[in-house]
């Protein structure tokens, strides 16, 4: 059973999504973990960040430990951390490509990984990852970061099964393009042609993600596991 003020991870934190996340569960009573490889330049009561790469291993088991000795629980992980180059698979270098998925699959592994041993303890845990509508309506130049997703995706189904008896949840928000740093160097005629491609043609906002991760983090929702939901009408 979950206990009244919920311990949240978020990763990437220090902008975006994710710290609007952060802001968004704070004010709901919710104490919240974060990282990020910098430190953030602002705070919020109920939150602690942590300088910790997401695709280092001894990085993330620290952070775990200290949020294991300093709440003694971990009941909701978000896996925001994420990273993309948008270039013509002619023009990618392998050293990009290795970053992208060292970030955004293995790193979300790793968070996964250490995020159950804690929840387990507890019979209880939600996890939701974030992909991208990349993933689906299989944007050009975007090969790398898509794949990264898609692998992320394959990782929901599958350890949602893995972790089911140990009372864990599993599954994944894909967002729509959404004005952050992610997308502001994109031509807008790029941006055009993705939201043409979506049922409903405007861009996405940070409230859309959050009401998505609402519904699967909710404690009633422990028989939604594996889910896949896109945004937009991908």
């Amino acid at each position: 059973m979950i206990a009244d003020q919920p311990v949240m991870l978020i990763t990437g934190t220090r902008k975006g999504i994710g710290k609007y996340l952060v802001e968004y569960y704070t004010d709901r009573g919710y104490l919240v973990e974060g990282c990020s490889r910098e430190a953030a330049d602002w705070s919020v009561p109920g939150y602690h960040h942590h300088c910790t790469d997401v695709a280092d291993e001894k990085g993330v088991m620290a952070m775990m430990a200290s949020i294991r000795e300093r709440h003694g629980r971990l009941d909701i992980l978000i896996n925001n951390a994420g990273i993309a180059s948008m270039n013509h698979c002619l023009l990618t270098p392998l050293a990009t490509a290795e970053r992208i998925f060292r970030t955004n699959a293995l790193g979300s592994f790793l968070l996964i990984r250490e995020s159950a041993k804690v929840m387990k303890v507890r019979t209880y845990g939600r996890i939701v990852n974030l992909g991208t509508v990349a993933t689906p309506l299989k944007l050009e130049g975007e090969s790398m970061y898509a794949a990264s997703k898609a692998a992320v995706e394959s990782m929901t189904r599958i350890l949602a099964r893995e972790l089911a008896p140990l009372g864990i949840t599993v599954n994944l928000v894909g967002p729509t393009p959404i004005e952050t740093d992610l997308i502001r160097g994109v031509p807008k005629q790029k941006i055009q042609a993705i939201l043409d491609q979506l049922a409903i043609k405007r861009l996405g906002n940070f409230a859309d993600v959050s009401n998505a991760i609402d519904f699967f983090i909710r404690p009633e929702s422990d028989y939604i596991t594996a889910q896949i939901l896109y945004l937009g009408g991908a």
